[in-house]
């Protein structure tokens, strides 16, 4: 089988194209032939071993594993002798954010691993695009306590994490204010969001509007400059460690005191996520946004793309 590699951490340059041997499941394991996956943060993330606690994860001096990639949509091919959940020809989706090895034609994963069955509505393309950052998104609505009514503020409404946060955000009966570009505020309006700025012109931090939370989605404001637009309970939540990595300090900090908190959202319970994807998938709540597709071959220019942080959504990765 065809499959990105790479023997080091770095920038796209490290990663090629190869023959490899196509991998046979174990008993508990599944065979896919993988129809669609993505280039998103987390792979960029684990492609450089950056932050460098990322390596913990995924190698200390280099990379666990050769094949990069973090999600997948495709085709059971084959299943282990004690699998009961699936069987050959299921189509399914899935995600770990300490890598799968799906940035090739075939993969195998244990049963018992984030993996569950696509929606029939979905196309490869979209399924695979219902990972990573709506996983994220979903980890950011966890971590407060929504209210029908409550007023949010989402910066950077155009990436995964944001496009979804918006859709599930509005599901909850928030009223979303977000930030995007000149040329995408319709799109994200028919995202959700009932009144949109436009980060070009103004500045969000400036606004005259309070928030019981802001979800910076792209991690390029601070708690600091955002105190200013935040209730006196709000809550900031960064999709990043923030300058100097203080976020998670400062989640311990204001934790501890009345007022203004600010939240890290580590990312937890993948199977809960991705519960949680399909079911708004299949109320018609939810649609990943996708902004464009590689093919393997392209798997250089693909990560480039994504790590210039222009994407709008999510940028697909078709193997075969």
């Amino acid at each position: 089988m065809k499959a990105a590699t790479r023997t080091r951490y770095g920038s796209p340059e490290v990663l090629s194209i190869r023959e490899t041997e196509r991998p046979n499941p174990a008993p508990d394991e599944i065979l896919v032939r993988v129809k669609a996956t993505t280039v998103n943060r987390t792979d960029c993330g684990i492609l450089w071993g950056k932050p460098f606690i990322i390596r913990l994860f995924t190698g200390l001096m280099k990379p666990a594993s050769p094949i990069p990639g973090t999600d997948f949509a495709g085709e059971t091919e084959a299943v282990g002798s004690e699998v009961s959940k699936f069987k050959t020809g299921d189509r399914v989706l899935g995600f770990s954010d300490n890598g799968l090895a799906s940035q090739a034609e075939y993969m195998t994963i244990k049963e018992t691993q984030p993996v569950i069955h696509m929606p029939e509505s979905l196309s490869f393309e979209e399924a695979a695009a219902c990972s990573e950052g709506a996983h994220y998104a979903v980890n950011f609505i966890n971590k407060v306590p929504l209210t029908e009514g409550c007023k949010v503020l989402v910066n950077g409404a155009t990436g995964a994490i944001g496009s979804a946060a918006v859709q599930f955000l509005n599901y909850r009966g928030a009223i979303v204010t977000a930030t995007c570009r000149t040329n995408d505020v319709k799109l994200v309006e028919s995202l959700g969001a009932g009144r949109v700025i436009d980060y070009t012109a103004n500045d969000f931090t400036n606004d005259h509007e309070k928030y019981d939370f802001i979800f910076d989605s792209v991690g390029k404001s601070t708690f600091g400059a955002c105190k200013k637009i935040l209730k006196s309970d709000g809550i900031y939540i960064s999709s990043e460690l923030g300058p100097g990595a203080q976020n998670p300090l400062l989640a311990v900090i204001t934790s501890f005191r009345k007022g203004q908190k600010v939240k890290f959202p580590l990312p937890s319970n993948i199977p809960a996520s991705l519960d949680f994807i399909v079911d708004l998938v299949q109320k018609g709540q939810f649609r990943p946004l996708i902004d464009r597709t590689f093919s393997l071959e392209q798997i250089r220019e693909a990560y480039e793309y994504v790590a210039g942080g222009q994407k709008k959504g999510n940028v697909i990765i078709k193997p075969g």
